[in-house]
């Protein structure tokens, strides 16, 4: 009885890290995900503002 008892401890133990794990990946994902947006915008607003200093668009 004291093994299950045990073992169930364990498990805990595991699905604690498998949190931290899935929180860790969904950190990377977004940060990935601001830095694309972000140079997105970067290249959007150098194009806008290149055409307001030059008066010209396409």
């Amino acid at each position: 009885m004291r093994f299950l008892k045990d073992r169930r401890k364990f498990e805990s133990g595991i699905t604690s890290i498998e949190y931290a794990m899935i929180g860790a990946l969904i950190a990377v994902v977004i940060a990935g995900a601001v830095t694309t947006v972000g140079m997105e915008l970067d290249a959007a607003y150098s194009y806008v503002a290149s055409c307001v200093a030059n008066l010209k668009c396409p």
